[in-house]
């Protein structure tokens, strides 16, 4: 049970994995067979759970936040232990009733909450902003110096790139990208240095790539003029290109308290960082709020939310173009009560809200819709999502055609139309979570 003693899913549960490798070892451990010492009470779980050695791992979990903490030296939060907990506290149909923490569960919580209620002190007015306002003034100045130099670099070198031809990128190789990518890492714009990086992949990746690297240059030169020439831009537009040349994206003051709809958790990620997006749906303010987390490479990043569970808490916007991330607030509190799909519309109605958000934002690769009443279908180019009536459809992108949620999809849609939210983009739609019309309350995870 959590705080405020409601029962999480199983399906909810499961959703936290942070892999399909825990998951299936978290299922085999959400019996009662390896747990002991179990028990619950102000918004944690507890339990031993034996493992192959003599003494048994003391496991806890925060389900307000939710957090874990776990003896084993699994790297992955949540952990298998924290997992089969849960799973096992989900499946127990027993009202067992609230019971003290021990102690060494009760020190963890103690310390943990206490943490939070610092962070957010330190954030809160009357804690905010630079010791020495003039010293951090002179600092971002500096900063920005150094990114206006490596703009201007990356300029000549997309300048020198055009003019030698698109075709001599790929008998260069990566290498010089990957120097100008340090460059821009050296300018403290690691923004840039991305871009430059997916430029680098792009010669040689496949039929077309020429067109596909053009492009990208162009919009690359669209952000480093964007960045030389920001002072001049509206005030949300300049924000958003500092935001994407590296600079850290300001938080807005005025936080929005909400009963929020977890829609979507997934992880992305490359040799160096895990960045794990989670979608969230306001159901008072309709608002749609993106969270982010990080954790090393071959780490899951430490927040996780269950899909389809609805939390009450604060999200703050991060300022700029968009105003779609957010950072929580001290603690989300899981609520009871019905589970709706947020409002869709049909395919044109998403394009339309894709073309609207790439106008505040050029950069941007998708835009977070809902589509009511669409069919999943196949076509002569692979599968799409289709309006009821027929008159638009959306083509699915290649990573969404090669994952087992399209199967998923398909089997809950049964030719029937679907509500399904995801992220449409220039590459096509992205299916994250859908819901059939005869059971509304369920939401299904599709990645």
């Amino acid at each position: 049970m959590n705080a405020m003693g409601v029962r999480w899913t199983a399906e909810q549960v499961l959703a936290l994995a942070p892999d399909d490798a825990s998951r299936s070892a978290g299922s085999k451990l959400g019996t009662a067979g390896p747990w002991s010492g179990r028990g619950s009470g102000g918004g944690a779980v507890w339990g031993l759970c034996k493992g192959s050695g003599r003494v048994p791992y003391r496991t806890v979990v925060d389900t307000t936040g939710p957090a874990y903490w776990c003896e084993c030296p699994s790297r992955k939060f949540p952990c298998k232990h924290a997992l089969g907990l849960l799973l096992l506290q989900a499946s127990d149909g027993t009202e067992s009733g609230e019971s003290a923490a021990p102690d060494w569960a009760g020190r963890w919580l103690a310390a943990r909450r206490e943490r939070a209620g610092s962070a957010a002190r330190e954030t809160g007015g009357g804690a905010g902003g630079p010791a020495d306002p003039e010293a951090a003034r002179r600092r971002a100045e500096r900063r920005a110096a150094r990114i206006t130099s490596g703009a201007e670099e990356l300029e000549q070198r997309l300048a020198d790139l055009l003019r030698g031809g698109l075709a001599a990128a790929e008998q260069r190789g990566y290498g010089p990208w990957e120097e100008t990518a340090a460059r821009m890492v050296d300018a403290q714009a690691p923004g840039l240095a991305g871009r430059v990086r997916e430029l680098g992949a792009i010669p040689g990746s496949g039929p077309g790539w020429p067109v596909r690297l053009l492009e990208e240059c162009a919009l690359t030169h669209l952000l480093d003029r964007a960045w030389l020439t920001a002072d001049r831009l509206p005030a949300p537009l300049a924000t958003t290109v500092r935001t994407r040349v590296g600079l850290p994206a300001p938080v807005g003051d005025v936080p929005v308290r909400d009963h929020w709809l977890v829609l979507a958790q997934y992880d992305a990620a490359d040799a160096r960082l895990t960045t794990r997006r989670i979608w969230l749906h306001g159901t008072a303010s309709g608002r749609t709020a993106l969270l982010l987390s990080f954790g090393a490479a071959g780490r899951a990043p430490r927040l996780a939310l269950p899909v389809g569970a609805v939390l009450d808490g604060e999200l703050t916007p991060h300022a700029g173009s968009g105003r779609l991330r957010a950072e929580p607030g001290e603690q989300f509190v899981p609520v009871e009560g019905p589970v709706a799909p947020p409002p869709g519309g049909p395919v044109g109605a998403a394009l339309d809200a894709y073309g609207r958000a790439l106008r505040e934002d050029p950069w941007l690769d998708s835009w977070p819709v809902t589509l009511s009443e669409v069919v999943p279908a196949r076509a002569e180019y692979g599968w799409q999502l289709a309006d009821a009536d027929g008159r638009e459809a959306l083509p699915l992108t290649p990573a969404a055609q090669s994952r087992p949620g399209l199967w998923r999809l398909v089997a809950l849609s049964g030719g029937a139309p679907v509500t399904v939210f995801g992220e449409c983009g220039h590459r096509g739609f992205t299916p994250l979570t859908a819901w059939s019309p005869e059971t509304p309350g369920e939401t299904v995870p599709l990645i």
